[in-house]
């Protein structure tokens, strides 16, 4: 099995940073992708960034050039440092890890942007 466990969110005023971080532990694949979904009430979830383990990134169009992904393959590790945070970011933030087909969900970390 896999567990994930998440780190670094808060409050924040707009315009302000935030780093999230998530590590993953167990049966893990060399291959895989990690990234981050997250989740507003009565709103779908929806992604946010993944990066592969040979680097390869994407973003949601909503956050690309604010949100900048990173890892650390040897410690599975992945991070989203969050910048210029807008009210629009708040969400619960979920960390995932997919591994032949199949993805493994953190539970999840709150991120709130002041206004």
């Amino acid at each position: 099995q896999v567990q994930l466990v998440e780190s670094g969110g808060g409050l924040v005023q707009a315009g302000g940073s935030l780093r999230l971080s998530c590590a993953a532990s167990g049966t893990i694949d060399s291959i895989n992708v990690m990234g981050w979904h997250r989740q507003t009430p009565g709103k779908q979830r929806e992604f946010v960034a993944n990066i592969g383990t040979g680097g390869t990134t994407g973003y949601a169009d909503s956050v690309k050039g604010r949100f900048t992904i990173s890892r650390d393959n040897a410690k599975n590790t992945v991070h989203l440092q969050m910048n210029s945070l807008q009210f629009e970011d708040t969400a619960v933030y979920y960390c995932f890890i997919l591994i032949r087909g199949k993805f493994y969900w953190g539970q999840g970390t709150q991120v709130t942007v002041s206004s």
